[in-house]
């Protein structure tokens, strides 16, 4: 097991130092500092999702974000890439997540902007499929659903090892220190049942679908008990976000623990992924009628 350990600290470093040789040579391009961080997400994440690079993520309504540096989306289920010329437009139904690259003095505003033009991107419900059970309508909310409102996670790569003005509304930031990477889950909730309600359930509108985990097992009586709110608090608690992190002592004559960040960005983001697990059924309707209606003849 000390073999996958120092295997993944080697791998940070390795993606330290041509993060270093970027910033080192003025004349790299920016494309460069992407196709680093594009390869480390494809080692981190299951093959069912691609990676895009430079694309536009669109809605059924017709929002177009600012360009989007990485887009990890789930080619499986809604195999839409919209082209024109070079340009790509992914629909967010199928976005999982949404990176952004940036050297080590983003311009004042930028990321402001580029959050703004994420956020303003909703799904839609109007999907038909055929389930084991019945055709379904996804704008029939008469049905529990366990799925409302996605909405992509929002990633900062960013390569300066001091600290920069990031505006709220990433949820991770990843950048380089020293001869390591360092991960930071920005939310002051990260137990899973936040997650669960954060992605699934976005928009205000659906909040009444927003879903409080049973963490403890339910007894006949149907009454929780102290020993069961207690229960259901330790449970919370060791499901939190901050508790996939990998610490390890890489030096057998220390007693110093490190975090073997890579490693830990693995789980957290792999679980997160599975809470998304599948997109939203594709709306086709919604986004013909867009079509339709943008373009109609006056």
């Amino acid at each position: 097991m000390r073999h996958i350990v120092n295997n993944y600290a080697e791998l940070e470093a390795s993606i330290v130092s041509q993060l270093s040789f970027q910033s080192q040579h003025p004349g790299t391009s920016g494309g460069y500092r992407e196709e680093v961080w594009k390869s480390m997400f494809e080692q981190l994440i299951p093959k069912k999702f691609s990676i895009a690079r430079s694309v536009f993520i669109i809605d059924s309504a017709g929002w177009v974000s600012n360009e989007v540096d990485l887009a990890i989306y789930d080619e499986q289920y809604t195999p839409y890439i919209f082209r024109h010329g070079t340009l790509k437009y992914i629909p967010i139904e199928a976005v999982a997540v949404v990176v952004e690259c940036k050297s080590q003095n983003p311009a004042p505003g930028a990321l402001e902007d580029w959050l703004e033009g994420i956020r303003g991107l909703k799904t839609s419900q109007r999907s038909v499929a055929r389930m084991n059970h019945d055709v379904i309508f996804g704008d029939d909310l008469t049905a529990f659903r366990t799925q409302t409102s996605t909405r992509p996670l929002r990633i900062l790569c960013h390569t300066s090892e001091s600290e920069l003005k990031i505006p709220d509304g990433f949820d991770i930031i990843i950048h380089p220190k020293e001869k390591r990477l360092t991960v930071a889950l920005t939310s002051a909730l990260q137990h899973l049942e936040y997650w669960y309600n954060e992605l699934n359930h976005n928009e205000e509108k659906y909040e009444d679908y927003r879903k409080a985990f049973v963490w403890y097992k339910t007894k006949d009586s149907g009454e929780t008990s102290e020993e069961q709110a207690a229960e259901a608090q330790e449970k919370k608690k060791q499901y939190d976000l901050q508790n996939y992190r990998v610490l390890v002592n890489l030096d057998s004559k220390s007693e110093e623990k490190e975090e073997i960040s890579l490693l830990s960005l693995t789980f957290q983001l792999n679980q997160i992924l599975m809470l998304i697990n599948n997109p939203m059924l594709f709306p086709h309707k919604a986004y013909v009628d867009m079509f339709n209606e943008k373009y109609a003849a006056k």
